[in-house]
């Protein structure tokens, strides 16, 4: 799929949750844009319980969000590790960023200044960050409470943005959570505590695992409107998938990620497929998660694991009819995903009329539900 081509203004990015911008909302005070096909209606959120029907499925992701970014120093060199996945080596994929006091944006160092601080660096014994703050092997970043990371290698033959790296000194889990902060990127207004990017649907994990940036179709929903939605048949499968941290710069595809779809998931999503109800991902992590354990017969077994599943139109789903997401920059590679469950006329024609109804975008935005 091609870039859409709509142009998104930087005005209708949202830069705080709705229930900061409308003091008296709550967070399913936001928009909903619903697609049928190329037919667009307008709604608010809190109507969705009237848009499904007794028998839907709602795949909702349970994985929690992590204060994932933390500060650290390169030799005098201020640097952000944003902590994406840990692997099952304990290592964990890391991105260097440096601060710009606006979220935390990727560097771009100029030769001569990375020749500065390599020099630097080699007077005070540190390795030094290259292109992007990432690599080279061996650089070693000092972290809060006496914890030290070292980049042992790029996570990827695509690029160096993300790198294996250990850490000593600490437990990943505990120094995140007393010296970590959400991701956040140059397009939101303030950091926010980690609450505000916590869904009704997290569940915390033993091991410390979650995501690096919230699975935010997710966020609008609250405990009232679950219960309402229950109440009126509409059904809840939960799956994991611990996002990683995202590419605002190049919208490259996900990397590969630990996901989970349990065995009683799996035979509410099999039972709703053979009866009446819909199947529909609340975001595009869940479909990820429950694309990846759909066989070719389109019955979903329980699995647990790796998945580097890039779902496109010419791979098409298997499973998901609908899906519940946020409206994703026209370049994002998760448009890929909703040109495979919905086709490319209906993206463009919602798209289109978001622009013109000045709908949010970005994690804090409004959401667009994609029906049959």
């Amino acid at each position: 799929m091609s870039s859409l081509a709509v142009r998104v203004p930087p005005e209708l990015s949202a830069r705080v949750p709705v229930e900061q911008r409308e003091p008296g909302l709550d967070r399913d005070g936001v928009r909903l844009l619903v697609s049928r096909g190329t037919e667009v209606s307008h709604h608010g959120f809190a109507e969705l319980p009237g848009l499904l029907r007794a028998g839907d499925l709602l795949v909702v992701n349970t994985s929690p969000t992590l204060a994932a970014a933390v500060d650290g120093r390169v030799g005098h060199t201020r640097v952000v590790v944003h902590f994406s996945t840990r692997g099952d080596d304990g290592r964990w994929a890391v991105e260097l960023r440096e601060p710009d006091g606006r979220g935390t944006t990727r560097a771009r160092a100029e030769a001569a200044d990375t020749m500065s601080l390599r020099t630097r660096a080699r007077a005070e014994g540190e390795g030094v960050a290259g292109r992007g703050c990432g690599g080279p092997a061996g650089t070693r970043v000092r972290l809060p409470g006496g914890a030290r990371l070292v980049l042992d290698e790029p996570l990827s033959a695509r690029g160096e943005r993300l790198w294996w790296a250990r850490v000593s000194g600490a437990q990943v889990p505990a120094l995140l959570r007393e010296h970590g902060r959400p991701i956040r990127y140059s397009y939101t207004e303030r950091d926010q505590p980690l609450s505000v990017y916590q869904t009704v649907f997290a569940l915390p994990y033993a091991d410390g695992a979650g995501s690096a940036e919230m699975p935010s179709a997710a966020r609008p929903f609250t405990a009232r409107l679950v219960a309402e939605l229950v109440s009126r048949g509409v059904q809840f499968a939960p799956v994991t998938l611990h996002t990683g941290v995202a590419s605002a710069e190049s919208h490259e595809p996900p990397y590969p990620e630990r996901f989970a779809v349990p065995r009683a998931s799996a035979r509410l999503i099999n039972a709703a497929r053979a009866g009446d109800g819909r199947v529909v991902a609340v975001g595009t992590t869940a479909v990820r998660a429950v694309e990846s354990a759909a066989g070719a017969d389109g019955v979903v077994r329980a699995r647990a694991g790796w998945t580097d599943l890039v779902v496109t139109p010419e791979r098409g789903v298997r499973v998901v009819e609908g899906l519940l997401t946020g409206l994703h920059e026209p370049e994002a590679s998760h448009l890929l995903m909703l040109e495979a469950v919905a086709g490319r006329a209906a993206i463009d024609r919602g798209y289109e009329a978001a622009v013109r109804g000045r709908y949010l975008w970005h994690e804090f935005g409004d959401v667009h539900l994609l029906l049959p």
